[in-house]
């Protein structure tokens, strides 16, 4: 296996709702002296995603159904932010104080369907929207959904940046996710294009010559991890990563590879 190397973009300017991200991360690229390879992959953070696709709601134009004012009251949460996890959710599965754990419309389950308050603030410059307060609102009001289909934003990241640069690559999305076993968020695959998301060892010898009958390894959430990990929980500002000597095939690949099917799923 060769080396396997992730370096974060440095020059990523904060993005706004209808920022051309492939141009941005394209000068990127050359602001950090990476020439993009065949076979290279490019990580994204959900957060500049969303930012670029207009997925930041204004809490004060939300308006709270019945349902969601009587959940906020049993949780102490905003009602406000509860009924956008019941608008961005199939089924909420539990629930504690602060938490709602959702199978969020993409099929995944996690808490709060994603939605995150930290390093959001207005998505348009002062002045523009029409019959929302933009200009002097508080970051506070703002919250930031998930892309509404992530392996799609990720297939045209990847074709519009490979049309520029005339390099077969592949795209990653992720986000940070709690796990229903473990303590703590990971860097968490939510949209995908171009690589695999799942890679099926069955059948195939071990070290010592058994043949392997249950391995699959999910190795769009393995590279997301690692991408977390340099890109940063903070300030740090780095939200995408190049990544080289991806130790599997490029393939096209999506989400739907790693989620458990329900009738699967011990923890529900």
């Amino acid at each position: 296996m060769d080396a396997l190397t992730l370096t974060p973009l440095q020059h990523i300017p904060l993005i706004r709702q209808g920022s051309n991200l492939a141009d941005i991360v394209v000068s990127a690229l050359q602001e950090n002296k990476i020439g993009l390879a065949n076979n290279d992959i490019l990580v994204f953070a959900q957060k500049i995603i969303s930012k670029a696709e207009g997925r930041a709601v204004n809490l004060t134009a939300v308006t709270p159904s019945q349902k969601a004012i009587e959940l906020a009251r049993q949780i102490d949460k905003d009602a406000r932010v509860v009924e956008l996890i019941l608008r961005e959710s199939n089924e909420v599965l539990r629930t504690r104080p602060g938490t709602i754990i959702v199978e969020h419309k993409l099929g995944f389950v996690c808490a709060n369907a994603g939605i995150d308050h930290s390093n959001v603030d207005s998505p348009l410059p002062e002045g523009e929207g029409q019959g929302v307060r933009w200009a002097g609102d508080s970051t506070e009001e703002w919250v930031l959904l998930l892309p509404t289909e992530p392996d799609r934003s990720a297939e045209k990241l990847r074709h519009e940046i490979e049309s520029k640069t005339g390099k077969r690559i592949g795209i990653l999305i992720i986000d940070s996710h709690g796990r229903a076993w473990r303590n703590g968020t990971v860097g968490t695959a939510i949209g995908i294009s171009g690589l695999p998301g799942l890679e099926d060892l069955r059948g195939k010898p071990d070290l010592f010559g058994y043949t392997l009958r249950i391995t699959q390894v999910g190795v769009a959430d393995e590279l997301a991890a690692a991408a977390s990990l340099v890109m940063g929980q903070a300030a740090e500002g780095t939200p995408v990563v190049h990544v080289r000597g991806f130790p599997y095939p490029l393939r096209e690949g999506s989400l739907q590879e790693l989620i458990r099917p329900k009738e699967q799923d011990l923890f529900r």
